[in-house]
């Protein structure tokens, strides 16, 4: 499969539970690191999006988890991202673990852009994404 972009990681020691393998939690932290660099690497500015009182916000994540990782581990988070209806940007999100390319976790996250507290096209967003 081909993936818009991509961001490389490495597992810290912290991030590890008491079984020695990623906490379940963190993979979100990840996936959202990720979905905040590729929209950053598309021109799309959180800061200047809220103080106009439209905010990006996650309303929806579906993970599935293949393998885990552990401290050291190196990985790489690839991800794709489509329109669901109107309103609704999905971002489809694979881990995988690096140099073996062993597929760690596949996740669907859906957002959508919030102008004070209702959904609504963000046109910035829309043609920095999808034209």
């Amino acid at each position: 499969m081909r993936y818009e972009y991509e961001l490389d990681f490495e597992v810290r020691d912290y991030e590890c539970d008491l079984q020695g393998i990623v906490n379940n939690a963190v993979y979100l932290h990840y996936l959202e690191h990720s979905r905040h660099k590729y929209l950053l690497s598309k021109g799309i500015d959180f800061a200047k999006m809220h103080e106009e009182g439209k905010d990006l916000v996650v309303v929806r994540v579906e993970a599935d988890y293949k393998s885990p990782l552990k401290s050291g581990d190196r990985f790489v988070v690839r991800l794709n991202v489509s329109k669901e209806g109107r309103l609704r940007m999905v971002f489809h999100q694979d881990i995988y673990r690096l140099p073996d390319e062993k597929l760690v976790l596949k996740a669907k996250t859906l957002g959508v852009c919030l102008l004070n507290g209702r959904p609504v096209v963000a046109e910035e967003v829309e043609r920095a994404l999808f034209s």
